[in-house]
């Protein structure tokens, strides 16, 4: 096992720690003894396994950002019109469904912006079909006026037909987007006044507290960046006082392979320097926080840009950031998504990343600062389905036992397969597993301890690799549970059913349980979920399903059936760790 990054806790709690990552279960040979099957027994009753589950409860390993599950939008939704529609009352719902979270509006487009302070120019909306250009495009305008003599937060509803046309239009715009990351020519985007002031009315809405992404392929003769069309959008939102954090670029190690031009690490060490001078000069930014260097998946050169970042400009940061994708975009098979090796990735590169950030900038915080199932707009049927949810809930829970302050999902909405919400508004698997996470998981991260007492082992085939159990206190926000609540989520990969028993300080403690599994005949490429038996789906007046729990006996065994996922909250344990 990948060792964890240093922390405070002694040697014995982190192993506990550790294993959260992988859970261990199984007895040695020598405390095992084989069970004599009695007559009339059914085999399969003998080769279950019982694994028996305590948390730490009087200090917490971590204690993570309140914003630990946040999520980004690319700024591609300027291109293919999405951004026109952010004001609606039902994406701004689900948004808001998520919050409190950081919005990154950033990703790989971010490279390609350019602030004009106009408003309201068509020919700053992109190509499109012409009969969009007359009522389309009228219409927009219009509810940009209604928009304007709102007062406050700002929600608007947009007529179905108005949605079918966006919808065609996006469609076609996807196309586009598609071939741009083929072939790594990609065209300018701009973003004016009135599309930051409808990015900032969502975020405000929302509940976000807002990232925008600069420019840092904007660049002189000399290579030098040239910070004046980020200079106009900072003055800008200034003006609007605006509340925004920044950044700069994107996955700068990656430049060569996507535009054939690189920024080494010295002259980003010089670009973030500029920046945060930049910030300085703008009376309302003096204070305003930066992240970077985005940094792709830590392999060679983006370690080696990391670690020079980190030795040259690692104080100008107010935390570091890095992007983490599982696999090509080109995946076929469900099965890919299951494999423990693939989410065991995750751990490795967390380590990676935190060796050189600490060795550096001890304590200095580091995000995951875009993640997502699969990279190239992900797979259709595939990272859009419940399957993908193990690999979500997976980086959530390793992420947190690691010390990983903040992990910002690709993406909340927009083009491709990797989203959160479809085109028609409507919540995705990975969705509704955020929504109970944020619901249920608090900030501070327990240690579990995990034992178990397997009946009949084989060979070769453990139970470790795919059983998955993390702990923390439960949120404090939801107000159906007392401070001292302890919230347990468990993923079970195995094909058969798991049956975990609560001991030590849980024993005989009243438990709600939150079951998550496929709903339909797809099973794991099912595009919607149930909990607890009830399919989740939004109400007709855009409002959210009851997410209510099934209260289990006290001491009652824990089971999990197959390829499922559960949120467990012991109420009256009144843990002395989430009592503060």
């Amino acid at each position: 096992m990948p060792r964890a990054p240093q922390c405070s806790v002694p040697c014995s709690s982190l192993w506990l720690a550790s294993v959260a990552l992988v859970v261990h279960a199984g007895l040695s040979s020598s405390q095992y003894q084989r069970p004599v099957v009695g007559a009339g027994k059914r085999a399969g009753f003998m080769e279950r396994t019982l694994i028996l589950l305590d948390v730490d409860t009087h200090r917490p390993i971590r204690v993570l950002n309140d914003n630990f599950l946040s999520f980004q939008l690319d700024p591609s939704i300027i291109k293919d019109g999405w951004l026109d529609f952010l004001s609606s009352k039902r994406l701004v719902t689900l948004a808001r469904g998520l919050s409190p979270a950081y919005l990154r509006f950033g990703g790989k487009r971010t490279d390609f912006l350019q602030f004009h302070n106009l408003k309201n120019l068509a020919k700053f909306r992109g190509p499109g079909p012409d009969y969009y250009l007359k009522n389309y495009e009228d219409d927009i305008v219009r509810s940009d006026i209604a928009l304007d003599q709102q007062k406050g937060c700002k929600l608007a509803h947009h007529p179905n037909m108005m949605l079918e046309l966006q919808r065609e239009k996006a469609a076609t715009m996807q196309l586009v987007l598609l071939k741009e990351q083929v072939s790594n020519i990609y065209s300018n985007i701009t973003i004016t006044a009135r599309s930051l002031d409808k990015l900032y009315n969502f975020a405000e809405c929302a509940g976000l507290q807002l990232i925008v992404g600069l420019n840092a392929l904007h660049r002189n003769p000399d290579n030098s960046w040239n910070s004046s069309s980020s200079l106009s959008l900072l003055k800008y939102s200034a003006g609007k006082k605006y509340n925004i954090s920044w950044e700069l670029g994107n996955e700068p190690n990656a430049y060569r392979g996507m535009v054939g031009r690189s920024v080494n690490s010295s002259q980003l060490v010089t670009d973030y320097g500029v920046l945060r001078t930049l910030l300085q000069s703008v009376r309302y930014y003096q204070r305003a926080q930066l992240y970077g260097p985005n940094a792709g998946r830590p392999r060679k050169n983006a370690i080696v840009l990391l670690d020079t970042f980190m030795k040259n400009a690692g104080s100008v940061v107010d935390a570091v950031t890095w992007q983490h994708y599982y696999m090509d975009g080109r995946v076929r098979k469900v099965e890919d998504f299951l494999k423990s090796r693939l989410l065991d990735t995750l751990s490795e590169q967390i380590n990676k990343v935190f060796k050189v950030v600490h060795s550096h900038a001890p304590g200095k915080k580091v995000w995951l600062g875009g993640v997502g199932p699969a990279w190239a707009a992900g797979t259709n049927n595939l990272s859009d389905t419940y399957a993908a949810g193990f690999l979500w809930l997976n980086t959530l829970g390793m992420a947190a036992v690691q010390g990983v302050d903040v992990v910002l999902r690709h993406s909340l909405f927009d083009y491709g397969y990797t989203h959160l919400v479809d085109q028609h508004f409507n919540p995705l698997p990975d969705y509704w597993l955020s929504l109970v996470f944020k619901r249920l998981v608090g900030p501070r991260v327990l240690a579990v301890r995990v034992a178990g007492l397997q009946r009949k082992p084989r060979p070769g085939r453990v139970i470790r690799d795919k059983l998955r159990i993390y702990a923390h206190c439960t949120s404090t926000s939801n107000h159906n549970y007392v401070k001292g609540s302890i919230t347990i989520y468990i993923i079970n990969l195995h094909r058969s059913r798991k049956k975990i028993k609560l001991a030590g300080t849980l024993r005989n403690k009243t438990v709600h349980q939150y079951l998550l599994q496929p709903y339909g005949s797809e099973g794991l490429h099912a595009k919607y979920v149930q909990l607890n038996g009830q399919k989740l789906t939004m109400l007709e007046d855009g409002a959210f399903p009851e997410l209510a729990p099934v209260p289990l006996r006290a001491g009652r065994t824990l089971v999990m059936p197959a390829m499922s996922i559960g949120f467990y909250v012991i109420k009256n344990i009144n843990a002395y760790a989430c009592r503060r």
